[in-house]
């Protein structure tokens, strides 16, 4: 078997959320650990040019940590990839109402309007769907929270709002469906994450829901629960290690943040693009406990269910071997990795 060539980059990508992934690189872990090999570090975060792959995922020397909705389309349309990872965190996933609607509770949204984002209108072929992030996360939030009162959309009216297409993320704009409520034209919205929060207090929303009190995990699984960590095929089979060495430093990340908050939120006002308060509101407490991937029974179960309602709901081209998808290998090692230092110390 001819030895593969010395890469001299690997590339990165990871979602405006907290994860273990942008902590390391925030502390500079990362960067080290391949600058002593000559390798490069780079983040598709800091080129236009490339971009598109953390939707497409056809850069051979990409790892992804990201939002599901993508990694799953990006999976259905045949990109080469292997899912390595999954975390669960969760961001405050809310229902918004106006402060006197009275609802507080998910039996009160039977009958009522809920504003649902178009889907968007993307320049890549085939990624109307899975990029139509707004969308996918509302449908399941709502059906989520409606699955806790025993309903169903068939129980709600789902009016379409904007798509939040081109939005400010630091301005929670991937929401277009809040100036639809506060200017009565419907009666709730789904949100997600720090930004959102900020944005809700500038115009007066509050909670109705709050998807995160219920202890049902498969009433919040959405587009960050679980979040997948995803490599190209061509990374992973030829320099194994090096994938190795990456979830090594993003474990340890996860290790570092148990016992620092304080620093885990600094770097999330970034990461988010959103404030201390938003941070703090959306995050809680103990979200930095338990941040590092695992490929357990029980998260590949709640990914497929994600899987299964992007099919049915118009948010997949087509259906894949969720199972076959699966590589453990990497973190399998990375795991042991940590144990051994763990047992040197």
């Amino acid at each position: 078997m001819t030895n593969p060539a010395k890469l001299d980059e690997i590339w990165f990508t990871r979602c405006p959320v907290p994860t273990a992934t942008g902590i390391a690189y925030k502390l500079g872990w990362l960067g080290d650990e391949f600058s002593k090999d000559g390798i490069k570090l780079s983040t598709l975060q800091d080129n236009n040019d490339l971009a598109r792959h953390h939707y497409d995922h056809q850069l051979p020397t990409l790892i992804r940590e990201g939002g599901n909705l993508l990694a799953i389309a990006a999976r259905a349309q045949a990109a080469p990839t292997r899912l390595i990872g999954l975390t669960w965190i969760d961001e405050w996933q809310a229902i918004l109402v106006r402060p006197d609607s009275g609802i507080t509770k998910p039996e009160h949204l039977k009958g009522l309007r809920l504003a649902l984002p178009a889907f968007v209108d993307h320049p890549l072929k085939d990624h109307t769907r899975g990029s139509s992030i707004a969308r996918g996360m509302s449908l399941h939030g709502y059906k989520g929270a409606l699955k806790v009162a025993g309903l169903t959309l068939d129980n709600v009216k789902l009016v379409e709002v904007g798509s939040g297409q081109g939005a400010r993320r630091d301005l929670g704009g991937l929401w277009s469906g809040l100036h639809y409520l506060i200017s009565g034209k419907v009666d709730a919205v789904y949100v997600k994450g720090a930004s959102a929060v900020d944005r809700a207090k500038q115009l007066g929303a509050v909670v109705g829901i709050n998807l995160d009190e219920y202890p049902d995990l498969s009433s919040r699984v959405n587009n960050g629960t679980p979040r997948p960590i995803t490599v190209h095929e061509h990374l992973l089979e030829n320099h194994f290690d090096l994938v190795v060495r990456f979830l090594y430093q993003t474990l340890r990340a996860a290790e570092w943040a148990k016992t620092n908050v304080t620093g885990v939120r600094e770097i999330l006002e970034s990461e988010t693009y959103a404030g201390s308060d938003g941070v703090t509101t959306a995050y809680g407490d103990n979200f930095h406990l338990d941040l590092a991937p695992t490929l357990s029974a029980e998260r590949i179960e709640l990914f497929r269910q994600q899987k299964d309602f992007m099919l049915v709901h118009g948010l997949l081209d087509r259906d894949f071997d969720l199972d076959a998808w699966v590589d453990s290998s990497a973190l399998d090692e990375a795991n042991r990795w940590l144990h051994e230092e763990a047992q040197a110390a």
